[in-house]
């Protein structure tokens, strides 16, 4: 039995190479819907797995208090306005909020922002925040070199500020130490005091393009009108994670004046669940790739059909001799099955092979990792096989079921 399969496989390349250039092309459109499918998916998972890593430098012990209207968790349902949160009102927080926490405060100054430093500068897409001693603490940053603010610099807004490590790259030479250097932000003139560690970047959060300053700096130099503020609280258990949520949000209640029974004018989010959040937005695009990749190997089925029954057509007095022969239907079948078999499978590893490299080539280029969606190869392989199958059932019964003295006198 294991002889005759071989031999089925030897005879099914020989075949393939007989008419190559047909072959080619039929394997080339099984690889590309496979390559589709696993391409995209491949893609999907390592931004999902950069996602989760990202968000994870936050911990899962840290909760961050917002105004309402940055829906962050895309929910549309209450459009009202709320006030911004002020700086005020944060400060009461952090004295009232006695849960064994981290808490801090923090705001954004802009986006835009350009530092020099001498003749260099860097792009103008710079992110300035402004926040308290704990902010390190609490969104998970750490220092490469240097120092974190004392609470007199936060306190009285000193020009001190702490760079991304991309920042430090572009404006100090390899071995020159950005420590103690004076920078220019805007207008305004800056000390160096610290370089934050790379952790990378994933959906627009790269910290190495983040330069953060006192609090009272960014308030001075960086207001505008509705200026909200932000409050990170990292717990130190995971386990009372809810009890500090649920502590948190009646303080706050109470500090914005929320009326009983009506909804509250901040809202609270879980640096997990914005993860989540951005990870269920890809399930559309898996699913468009599912439907591309399924339309595409439909395709390549047709066509893996059609070579089939073209083989058989030309090799009809070669099945004729070989039942002559003594070859049973059953042989003249699986004969036909394995050839088909072989061509879907060389396409599937083609087009894996093809949706790997592509799918990791475009989420490198987005700072995600490498990764192989082994769950998804399996199905890859699965899918081609089952094209196969159906693909030869209809030219393996037709050979199967040619008569031998018809056959002998074709052609």
């Amino acid at each position: 039995m294991k002889n005759l399969v071989f031999e089925n496989i030897r005879i099914s390349i020989e075949s393939i190479r007989s008419h190559l250039l047909r072959s080619i092309l039929t394997i080339m459109i099984i690889a590309f819907g496979i390559m589709a499918l696993v391409g995209i998916i491949t893609a999907i998972k390592s931004i999902e797995n950069s996602l989760n890593q990202n968000f994870a430098m936050m911990g899962a012990n840290t909760f961050t208090l917002r105004n309402r209207d940055v829906r962050i968790m895309g929910n549309n349902e209450n459009r009202k306005r709320h006030p911004s949160i002020t700086y005020k009102e944060a400060l009461q927080f952090r004295e009232r909020y006695d849960y064994p926490a981290s808490t801090s405060i923090y705001t954004n100054g802009t986006g835009i922002a350009t530092l020099k430093y001498g003749s260099k500068k860097t792009d103008p897409n710079i992110s300035v925040v402004g926040s308290d001693e704990n902010y390190l603490i609490t969104s998970g940053l750490e220092l490469e070199k240097g120092r974190n603010f004392t609470t007199n610099e936060v306190y009285y807004g000193s020009s001190t500020i702490i760079i991304g490590s991309e920042i430090a790259n572009k404006l100090f030479k390899k071995d020159e130490n950005p420590l103690e250097k004076i920078i220019s932000v805007g207008p305004g003139k800056y000390r160096v005091i610290g370089v934050l560690k790379d952790k990378g970047s994933s959906a627009g959060f790269n910290s190495s393009r983040r330069c953060i300053m006192p609090i009272n700096n960014v308030r001075q130099y960086f207001s505008r009108p509705r200026m909200t503020f932000f409050i990170n609280v990292n717990v130190k258990r995971a386990e009372d994670m809810e009890a500090a949520i649920g502590e948190a949000t009646g303080i706050f209640r109470q500090i914005r004046g929320d009326r009983i029974g009506e909804p509250e004018t901040f809202s609270i989010s879980k640096s997990d669940s914005i993860a989540e959040m951005l990870i269920g937005l890809t399930s559309k695009v898996s699913l468009a790739a599912i439907v591309i990749g399924v339309i595409t190997l439909l395709g390549a089925a047709i066509g893996l059909m059609n070579i089939m029954l073209v083989s058989v057509t030309e090799r009809t007095r070669e099945i004729g001799i070989r039942k002559v022969s003594g070859a049973t239907k059953q042989t003249i079948r699986n004969q036909f099955f394995v050839e088909s078999i072989v061509i879907g499978q060389f396409g599937g590893i083609f087009g894996i092979i093809l949706g790997i490299l592509i799918g990791n080539f475009l989420s490198l280029m987005s700072g995600s990792s490498f990764i192989v969606p082994w769950l998804w190869v399996a199905i890859g392989v699965a899918l081609c096989f089952v094209v196969a199958i159906l693909s030869g059932l209809i030219p393996a019964l037709k050979a199967a079921n040619l008569d031998p003295v018809e056959s002998l006198r074709y052609e």
